[in-house]
């Protein structure tokens, strides 16, 4: 997407991993079955697949259904790499089902399963299962920052790696959409889920952002389905002109409803994930999750083919997505602007 720009973590990664593939024939190897498919791995790794069955467990927040889309993308990018469901390959998938307390005895269950990875997505639930396992290992489809869960992102030790969604400049580049739907921008409403430590430290940094072009932040807490209809009359209180909402696992849970009450109230709003604009949100920026599933097909395959977690860098969002739903601007009585719908990689007419 146009509007994403290399952050200084970015840059450091891929230095990391230039340097990796100078310096680990294995590593460069696993890299090369990445991008050109099975016939790429080595012959050692293709008589593994053919020999032993793999155990994937997988840790997410919501049924396997309303994960359709990227758990299908992840499929694919296995698939593409040698290991297929009922050929050499078997998923356990667990859902918390919203209840993000569910985690920890979830986890638990993967590792009496003895899998051979796990992989899971955000915050709470990497945590959770980086607390019930220091032995196998664990890939994060996506999650806010990785230094909630690893070391390091060039080196992450220990058994956790994978994906993040962190950047500093998107919270930026939301407030700057939504400023061009909404010119006249006093007080935006944004809805996070303070219970997930990752957002901490981004609603400091939303506040600062806010006052520094002139609008007031208004923080609306959502840890867990009943605090949407809580947060919404809150927002009824305050000043508000527009939202801007994240896409914490409880929030995508929720998304339907969300999209329902913001609209609404008629308050235009721009989310972080794709998923909200196909409940009837007004648009969203941010990266393609569906994208960030297929990437970390790579990393099981490589960790399934010997490679350590440790050896592996977290790595960032390549593709970033905004949509826009003219639909949902018509019931809002809202005329998009033309710049942006030219930016825009997926309008819904």
């Amino acid at each position: 997407m146009r509007l994403a720009t290399p952050s200084p973590l970015k840059k450091k990664m891929e230095a990391n991993t230039l340097l990796s593939r100078h310096t680990n024939r294995r590593a460069f190897l696993s890299l090369l079955g990445s991008l050109c498919g099975t016939a790429a791995f080595p012959l050692s790794a293709r008589a593994r697949q053919q020999n032993r069955t793999y155990r994937i467990g997988v840790l997410e927040q919501t049924s396997q259904a309303a994960q359709n889309a990227n758990f299908d993308a992840f499929r694919e990018g296995l698939r593409e790499l040698g290991y297929v469901e009922g050929h050499n390959l078997v998923i356990e998938y667990r859902s918390a089902d919203e209840r993000q307390e569910r985690y920890p005895a979830l986890a638990a269950e993967l590792v009496r399963l003895n899998v051979d990875v796990i992989l899971t997505r955000g915050t709470p639930a990497v945590l959770a299962v980086r607390n019930a396992t220091g032995t196998i290992p664990v890939v994060m489809a996506a999650i806010g920052d990785p230094l909630a869960a690893v070391t390091g992102a060039a080196q992450p030790r220990g058994n956790v790696t994978g994906l993040t969604v962190f950047s500093s400049e998107l919270e930026s580049k939301r407030v700057e959409l939504i400023r061009q739907v909404v010119p006249r921008l006093r007080g935006v409403g944004v809805v996070y889920n303070m219970g997930n430590p990752t957002f901490a430290f981004r609603w400091k940094e939303i506040e600062k952002l806010a006052q520094s072009v002139g609008i007031e932040a208004h923080l609306l807490d959502v840890r867990k389905p009943e605090d949407v209809e809580q947060a919404f009359e809150r927002s009824g209180e305050g000043r508000l002109d527009a939202l801007i909402v994240a896409a914490d696992g409880v929030l995508q849970a929720n998304r339907g409803r969300i999209a329902e009450l913001a609209n609404a109230r008629r308050l235009p709003a721009i989310y972080a994930a794709r998923e909200f604009i196909d409940a009837g949100g007004l648009m969203s920026y941010g990266p393609s999750y569906r994208d960030l599933y297929r990437r970390s097909a790579t990393f099981v395959a490589k960790i399934l083919n010997g490679a350590k977690p440790a050896d592996l860098p977290v790595e960032e969002p390549t593709r970033f997505e905004l949509v826009v739903n003219l639909k949902a601007a018509k019931s809002l009585g809202l005329d998009m602007p033309d710049k942006l719908l030219a930016l825009a990689d997926e309008v819904i007419e």
